[in-house]
């Protein structure tokens, strides 16, 4: 997918929340993206989605609860 300096794409955080940037430059596989005004990254553009609707699909749904060993548990 290929993205032009200045439009809008949509980016997942911590595969939980979704965020609308601005493109700022290509290099390759790589884009800088601005977040608001602030400064901004560089990702590849696997990780960016046209819309909000296909980065919410990308975020993987588990239910089930966490199955592992937590400090807590040793103290028991």
């Amino acid at each position: 997918m290929k993205f032009e300096t200045g439009s809008t794409a949509y980016i997942v955080e911590s595969n939980r929340l979704i965020r609308e940037v601005k493109i700022v430059k290509q290099s390759g596989d790589f884009y800088i993206i601005r977040f608001g005004t602030s400064g901004g990254i560089q990702v590849r553009s696997s990780r960016l989605f046209e819309t909000a609707e296909a980065a919410e699909s990308s975020i993987k749904k588990n239910n089930e609860p966490r199955k592992g060993h937590f400090p807590h548990s040793y103290l028991h």
